[in-house]
């Protein structure tokens, strides 16, 4: 496996694997990495369907991606996906997954021509004072010690970083900066959480710094994840003949380890309650999805508050029971043991009649029924307790959404903090008092938000006990390598493998995982595509600089290196020159 960029090899095939057809792939879980590795399998590998077996402890597909109408309950998204142009596996992926909406093109092609058409951006990213605008004017607000933070963090080295939290490098004045609530609110940072995920972040992500305060960097599906991605992937795979199997729970896989080779060679698990077995040889190609953020996501409803679900089961029991068996397999306990530090608590709130809508129009400043973007990605609360966020994706949201109805997503990143109407925290409530506590913040009379709570909307919270279980500090080691020293027909794949450069927490990581997997054990002589390299570009450098720095030049800032760098003599010598085109270009100087 090795690593390649530009479209010399973005467009080619590669040959057909040695011997692929002696060879099968058994796949533990059935969310998107799993179901990205059995497309690089028939794709790219050229695996017969047929050969390839999928093992998923639910009744559906699509793991954290999902998107459900609960005949009981309606519909229900437990959390949205954010995508950008520099996706690099995830887009070559789905090039090739035919849409299920439109015939003769792909779900990359729908998706491009959607966001072209419908470019993604908010016109109200913070809003405070029930509804109004918080006058954050787009700007980050960071002093002259908080950007020297960031800086001293975009530069560390790794291994300085390991065990560490956020709190350890960042002092209040960044904590306290309009970028810190911009940063927290989308990609759901808390203090606690790893400095080594914050900096991959900040490296990975440094050309969209100016489209953090209005999202613009962003795209979105047309509908739900399950239905837009994850949907036309089962479909292509049930036509390759991919077999699938569901409520079946891997406990184990059980390896050979001898004279350095680490061979998989069973696979337990239960089915309808019976212990079952799957003998393996050389042949048989083991792809794991090890841990998951969504394991033991419990749903409440109007009356209810979702339960609490600490135990640690399914994929993380499976993945504790694999990595007693040698230490390159991770250690699974770093991310599923603090549940009070990586859970939170999202809602799915759907409107019922023409009395909410109003007030998410004056909010978003868009038709909220018109089909196109309406928030333009999380608006955040800044003075919510809970630091509530909600997001109205185009709508209809659900294909089988009425058209007279909205379903907007709410999530609260301090969720064990009592609310500012509701007097409990997020965790404890129902459904209604979470939908209290929205409208609330929409400016609604108080006198008028009970009834509108219980009348006019039904909402579905759900607790998610491990959703940044894979923000929690470590180590190197501590997330095995996707495909661990020594293994010959076994990989581990998604948020919790381990693969340098990319960052968690989104799909792009779950399909690389999977393509370097697919790529390694079957020995593919096709290049995967290198991480974006916009860390290394010094014009995404100059650009971000100047736009975390809300536009001052660097000249105008009394940093300890400009008296020697920018100095009369330094000015002259540049004038006239590439470098100084390039900083008068970039706007600092």
């Amino acid at each position: 496996m090795y690593y390649s960029n530009g479209n010399y090899e973005a467009f080619a095939r590669p040959l057909k694997p040695v011997d692929v057809d002696k060879k099968s792939a058994y796949l533990v879980g059935a969310g998107l990495g799993s179901l990205a590795a059995a497309c690089f399998l028939v794709r790219d590998g050229q695996m017969k369907g047929d050969n390839i077996h999928i093992l998923e402890e639910l009744s559906i597909a699509g793991g954290a991606c999902d998107g459900i109408n609960d005949s009981q309950k309606g519909f229900i998204i437990r959390g949205g996906r954010e995508m950008e142009n520099h996706f690099e596996c995830l887009w070559d992926l789905f090039r090739s997954i035919p849409s299920i909406e439109t015939e003769d093109v792909s779900v990359l092609d729908e998706f491009y021509w959607l966001n072209k058409k419908d470019p993604n951006y908010s016109l109200q990213r913070v809003t405070m004072n029930k509804g109004e605008d918080a006058h954050t004017d787009g700007k980050f607000g960071l002093s002259e010690k908080a950007s020297m933070e960031l800086v001293k963090l975009f530069m560390s080295r790794d291994e300085d970083l390991y065990d560490k939290k956020i709190s350890d490098v960042f002092s209040e004045e960044l904590i306290n900066s309009n970028f810190w609530l911009y940063w927290r609110t989308m990609f759901a940072f808390r203090d606690w959480h790893s400095a080594l995920e914050m900096k991959l972040y900040v490296q990975r992500f440094i050309h969209h710094i100016g489209g953090l305060p209005d999202l613009s960097a962003l795209k979105f599906t047309k509908y739900n994840q399950y239905e837009s991605l994850i949907l036309p992937m089962v479909k292509y795979l049930e036509a390759h003949g991919v077999k699938f199997q569901y409520d079946t729970v891997v406990t184990n896989v059980i390896f050979d380890i001898k004279n350095g080779e680490k061979l998989a060679k069973e696979i337990v698990y239960k089915h309808k309650d019976k212990e079952e077995t799957i003998e393996l040889t050389k042949n048989d190609l083991v792809f794991v999805t090890n841990g998951s953020c969504t394991e033991n996501s419990t749903l409440g409803d109007q009356n209810h508050a979702p339960k609490f679900d600490k135990s640690i089961g399914g994929c993380w029991q499976l993945w504790r029971n694999i990595a007693k068996q040698d230490p390159a397999f991770g250690h699974p306990d770093k991310f599923c043991t603090s549940t009070e530090e990586t859970f939170w608590e999202s809602s799915t709130i759907t409107t019922l009649d023409d009395r909410i809508p109003p007030y998410i129009e004056k909010i978003c400043k868009r038709d909220p029924f018109s089909g196109k973007v309406v928030s333009g990605g999380i608006i955040t609360v800044k003075d919510s307790n809970w630091l509530m966020s909600y997001t109205v994706n185009r709508q209809p949201h659900f294909k089988s959404q009425p058209k007279d109805q909205l379903v907007v997503w709410v999530y609260g990143l301090f969720s064990e903090i009592p609310g500012n109407y509701i007097k409990k925290p997020m965790r404890e409530c129902t459904g209604v008092e979470i939908t209290q506590e929205w409208l609330y913040h929409m400016g609604v009379p108080e006198s008028e938000i009970h009834d509108m709570a219980t009348k006019s909307a039904i909402s579905i919270p759900c607790m998610m006990p491990y959703v940044t279980a894979f923000f929690m500090p470590r180590a190197k080691g501590d997330r095995p390598k996707v495909v661990p020293e020594g293994c010959v027909n076994f990989a581990f794949i998604g948020q919790f493998a381990d693969t340098p450069r990319d960052t968690v927490f989104t799909t792009e990581y779950s399909v690389r995982t999977a393509m370097e997997a697919v790529y390694t054990l079957l020995d593919i002589d096709r290049g995967i595509p290198e991480v974006f390299d916009s860390c290394y570009d010094v014009r995404r450098l100059l650009d971000s600089t100047v736009k975390m720095m809300d536009g001052k030049k660097i000249t105008e800032l009394n940093l300890p290196f400009m008296e020697k760098f920018m100095n009369e003599k330094t000015m002259k010598m540049v004038s006239g020159t590439v470098i100084g085109d390039l900083l008068k270009r970039y706007k600092m100087i």
